[in-house]
């Protein structure tokens, strides 16, 4: 199960600049992807699989069938660098920070690359697809004709909750600034 990690403002460089600006955030987030392995438990998961493909080898080089040993050893070898990869891809996350003037949406890939979107509260709808069977499938923030798609490493349900978050939030925001 996927799940959104929140996060407060001025934690990172995203919302350093938060504190500058005088407008109170109405919503400040951070979506990460879930992952529920740990680099210790990955070690500990890397040694028993090197392990159990060692033993597993033994009796082929035994029997003078030692090339079996090399595809196990490739075996150990696939099984390290797809792990990697996927804590490579935990790096990205998306920060969204709603004030009563703006909402700011942030992408930054697993290598670092940050790409921003800036809209206008008032003008902004969030577009929701739903599935019958499946729940929510995408949601969006839509003006003027262009598009950005939020959270699609989230499953259906917390799309949902986080649809809800959202649409709370810029119903807020839409009302204005409060001053008392």
């Amino acid at each position: 199960m996927i799940t959104p990690k929140w996060s407060a403002p001025g934690q990172d460089a995203a919302h350093s600049d938060v504190s500058e600006n005088c407008d109170p955030p109405i919503l400040s987030l951070r979506l990460q992807p879930h992952r529920s392995l740990t680099k210790g438990n990955f070690r500990l998961l890397l040694m028993i699989f090197s392990g159990a493909s060692f033993f597993t080898s033994l009796p082929f080089i035994m029997l003078g069938a030692w090339p079996v040993a090399g595809f196990m050893g490739l075996d150990v070898a696939a099984f390290y660098f797809a792990f990697r990869a996927n804590f490579r891809a935990a790096r990205a996350y998306e920060d969204v920070l709603l004030t009563p003037f703006e909402l700011r949406f942030a992408k930054v890939s697993a290598k670092g690359a940050r790409a921003e979107w800036r809209f206008n509260p008032a003008w902004v709808r969030l577009d929701r697809e739903e599935h019958e069977e499946f729940g929510t499938q995408r949601l969006a923030f839509v003006s003027r004709g262009r598009s950005v798609e939020v959270g699609p490493f989230l499953g259906p349900a917390e799309k949902a909750k986080l649809a809800v978050s959202l649409s709370r939030a810029l119903a807020e925001a839409r009302r204005g600034p409060r001053f008392s």
